[in-house]
């Protein structure tokens, strides 16, 4: 391995433990799940990237290319299992912290049901839609 991959390995190993450190952080301080999981799941799912680009610039042959491998596939899945773990929370009536603005899809799911089947009962209320 020549001086630029190995000091290129170092540099992307550092920033991917850097960032994992910063998602670990941000798992620890934020106020609810749903802002853990945002944290955990991008955090995580960069640093890890990064960690793995830097395994595949240390190594070389088969290894490498089973490295950027799994660096494509966890950038590809790592998005859609925090949001589907998101709605399920959501689904689950795990309340969010919300601000000013309040919940926008707290009464979406309903009114979208209430459009599609007629017979679905109204939205409850206090909800965005409900009476």
């Amino acid at each position: 391995m020549n001086g630029f991959l190995a000091w290129l390995s170092s540099a992307l190993l550092l920033l991917g433990a850097l960032i994992g450190l910063i998602g670990a952080i941000g798992v620890l301080r934020l106020p609810d799940s749903y802002t853990r999981l945002h944290a955990a799941s991008k955090a995580g799912a960069l640093g890890a990237a990064l960690i793995l680009a830097g395994v595949a610039a240390a190594s070389e042959g088969g290894f490498a290319l089973a490295a950027l491998f799994a660096m494509a596939i966890l950038l590809a899945t790592a998005p859609l299992a925090a949001h589907a773990m998101a709605r399920a929370a959501h689904r689950s009536d795990l309340p969010p912290v919300t601000g000013p603005l309040g919940d926008a899809l707290a009464g979406a799911e309903e009114e979208a049901l209430a459009e599609a089947d007629p017979r679905a009962p109204p939205p409850k209320p206090g909800a965005p839609g409900g009476m």
